[in-house]
């Protein structure tokens, strides 16, 4: 039945949100013409935005408005005949915004492909013919076995017309003999998935381990639940995510998988479809406009069983929607950095309650606010100790290197130990989270460096092709053949990349492939992939990578990993920088040994092997680590026993950033119950300048989520009416992940 504010389309307002930074609904009067029962919320319309036409979403009806209806504008049209978010997905997004302060119409352009936010149809159009009145010629013998096969369809469109092996020409002689007629009509929906049959693919046995994962989430019942799976690397934790969608499959019911990297899609893809055979959709910033519509259209319908994104794939529509599971829930990319600044996997474990079905999070190095919530009780905690198979873990050993002098940056022992693997016929991973040759260029007369004139950063050299790079804004020098300074010819590089280290090794072992594998090696389409293919391979190499080698790759002909810069993580500004640094060095050490039969071996390179972090890291497992941080951390008051809200003003004038966030502190020292909320600010922030903007920060800190919400509840629409100077820019970030 239709509402009851529909019952009188002359009294119909449409609130309307529209993707612009402006926290509020705008009422429409209804396009003319139209059918009242079309305008549904999550739908898309037209809407006039002073001289603009914008694609806005209808959120809710009434029949009042602020505003005369005299000076209300009517909408352009509807562009959906149906929502394109259902009920739970669409109360999420609304969730999501008022939960992260943004603007609601950002946030629901930020969840449909780029096609639908730019007024796209969900379904193109396809052109199908029908028969008319009429009879052919006795003789037309092909053309009325084709006009009888339309009658028979009812109607046909070009793909069935090829597929009956009939000609387009024939079809052209129907059509001017009057007997076919042609239309457009939308595409219809793809039917749904056919349910999954059990024991139609071969599978692993389970160890006791993860039998008792899958049974204990399995026992917790049906509707919401949220585990996470705590599995040390090479411990199956995929197996487990199989073996739960099994039950949701067979039954015909979606799965969403969201992994951190497009870098780890080919992997996870491959894995998923040789075990189920069933529809699967992709979806990650690397597709282009027209295949992510294809994916979201699959998943929307219901005709692909299997989901697979990325950070934005968390608002990927379901049709029946089953299991979500987020595999390597710590990675920091699962937090948008820029505009809707989102967590994937927090929003993953909402969406899950709002839809009543499970969620999964899965890493062997869980972020503290995860594993803080499955010993607390509130998240199922499911326990991989041991690695499946007959692997074991490798023991880390610290690889002692102070006052050494280490021309190509990797000591003896190092290059020794990289030579024995190698002679086993094994592979050898070298780890470097810096690329390019050297971080920096300096003179080594008068200690010149070279800087970045956009950031505060140091231009870091690249040998392939030489030049100086900065990474944050991509600025790209030539470089120098003199000290611009003393205009001596004497300069020099200090630290370590993945080029030099690269170079170096070339030349200790010649006749052995030296694989780099870093964010300028795999530029372009199929590089990343077509490595990893040489490395699945299984023949003696040497990897060189950085993070990007780190991240639930399972390769087993590694048999050791060499950690070369395991100090930079000891003395990080952000107070997460000991909790990554350990989750970086136990995934580091995770791809060795993982083959059968191959024991795996870990050096860990640093400068300050006695340092109490590293050794408390290289002497325990990540789980222990993790019970003393949080101890460090509920001294602290920090999260996960506290939240967090980032306020950012950046301008090209640092006096306007910092003065802006000053009026911003005392707009929250004036709000009622402000005294419970810490403040720290406003300050640099530890890159102060970058893209030639000065950055300021002002750090909200409370014990109380809701207090703490209230406040920026009372302050936004103070800083929204603020003079933004010199185009200051100011966001707000909440539960930030990234304080640098």
């Amino acid at each position: 039945m239709p509402d009851k504010e529909d019952s009188n389309h002359g009294d119909l307002i449409l609130r309307v949100a529209v993707p612009l930074p402006l926290r509020r609904l705008f009422d429409y009067l209804p396009p003319a013409g139209e059918q009242v029962t079309g305008f549904r919320p999550g739908c898309r319309i037209k809407a006039p935005f002073g001289s603009r036409t914008l694609i806005g979403y209808l959120l809710a009806k009434g029949n009042h408005s602020e505003i005369s209806r005299g000076q209300l504008r009517p909408a352009l049209g509807m562009i959906d005949s149906r929502p394109l978010f259902s009920p739970a997905l669409l109360e999420l997004l609304q969730w999501s915004a008022d939960y992260y302060h943004h603007p609601v119409g950002e946030a629901l352009a930020a969840a449909v492909p780029a096609l639908l936010r730019r007024g796209a149809p969900l379904y193109d159009e396809v052109t199908v013919w029908s028969a008319a009145a009429g009879s052919l010629p006795g003789r037309a013998r092909r053309q009325r076995q084709l006009l009888e096969f339309i009658i028979q369809k009812g109607s046909i469109t070009r793909s069935e017309l090829d597929e009956a092996g009939f000609s387009l020409e024939l079809l052209r002689q129907l059509a001017r003999n009057g007997l076919v007629r042609k239309e457009s009509r939308i595409a219809q929906a793809a039917p749904g998935f056919r349910p999954w049959r059990p024991g139609s693919a071969a599978r692993p046995p389970l160890n006791a381990e993860q039998a008792a994962a899958v049974e204990k989430f399995r026992a917790a019942g049906t509707g919401f639940r949220c585990a996470l799976v705590n599995g040390v690397t090479g411990s199956g934790k995929t197996e487990v995510y199989m073996r739960l969608m099994e039950e949701e499959l067979a039954a015909g019911r979606q799965c969403l998988v969201l992994v951190p990297e497009i870098g780890l899609t080919p992997q996870t893809i491959d894995r998923f479809r040789q075990r189920f055979s069933l529809p699967l959709a992709v979806i990650h910033s690397g597709l282009s406009d027209r295949e992510r519509l294809q994916a979201w259209r699959q998943a929307a319908e219901g005709s692909a069983a299997i989901l697979i994104g990325t950070r934005s794939g968390v608002f990927t529509p379901m049709a029946r929607p089953g299991l979500i599971i987020v595999d390597e829930e710590h990675d920091a990319s699962f937090k948008q950095q820029e505009g809707f600044r989102y967590s994937a996997r927090d929003l993953a474990v909402m969406r899950a309650r709002k839809e009543n079905i499970g969620v999964v999070l899965g890493s062997a190095t869980p972020s503290l606010e995860s594993f803080y919530n499955a010993e607390s009780g509130r998240f199922l905690r499911l326990d991989l100790p041991y690695r499946a198979g007959d692997s074991v873990p490798a023991r880390l050993q610290p690889l002692d290197i102070a006052n050494q002098h280490l021309p190509g940056g990797l000591s003896e022992l190092a290059l020794m130990k990289i030579g024995q693997h190698l002679e086993a016929g094994n592979q050898t991973l070298v780890f470097i989270n810096r690329r390019g040759f050297a971080p920096i260029l300096n003179c080594l007369l008068c200690g010149w460096t070279a800087q970045c004139g956009n950031c505060s950063a140091y231009l870091t050299v690249h040998a392939q092709p030489p030049r100086q790079r900065c990474h944050h804004c991509g600025s790209s020098l030539a470089i120098p053949e003199r000290c611009p300074v003393c205009r001596q010819a004497d300069l020099g590089t200090s630290g370590l990349g993945t080029q030099q280290i690269e170079t170096h090794l070339q030349k200790e072992f010649p006749a052995t492939p030296v694989l780099r594998i870093d964010r300028d090696s795999t530029r372009g389409k199929d590089k990343f992939r077509k490595l990893l293919a040489a490395v699945i391979r299984g023949e003696p190499a040497i990897l060189i990578g950085t993070q990007m080698l780190a991240k639930g790759h399972h390769f087993p002909g590694i048999t050791l990993a060499l950690i070369v810069d395991a100090d930079s993580g000891l003395f990080s500004p952000d107070f997460r920088g000991q909790e990554q640094m350990a989750q970086l060095i136990t995934q580091v050490a995770g791809r060795a040994g993982r083959g059968s039969g191959r024991p795996g071996e870990v050096l860990v390179q640093t400068r300050r092997a006695e340092h109490e972090t590293l050794q408390h890291i290289i002497g325990s497992t990540y789980s222990e680590f993790a019970r003393h941080l949080l101890a460090e951390r509920q001294a602290a008051g920090m999260p996960p026993y506290s939240y967090l809200c980032l306020v950012r003003a950046e301008s090209r004038d640092r006096i306007a950033a910092l003065a802006f966030l000053r009026r911003a502190r005392q707009g929250i020292e004036a709000v009622r119950g402000a005294q419970q909320i810490h403040l720290t600010g406003p300050l640099p922030a530890p890159m102060e300048k970058r893209q030639s903007r000065y950055r300021m920060h002002l750090l909200l800190r409370g014990q109380s989520r809701p207090k703490l919400h209230a406040v920026l509840d009372s302050l936004l629409p103070q800083l929204d009416e603020l003079p933004a100077p010199g185009g200051l820019r100011w966001q707000v970030d909440v539960d930030p992940v990234d304080l640098l």
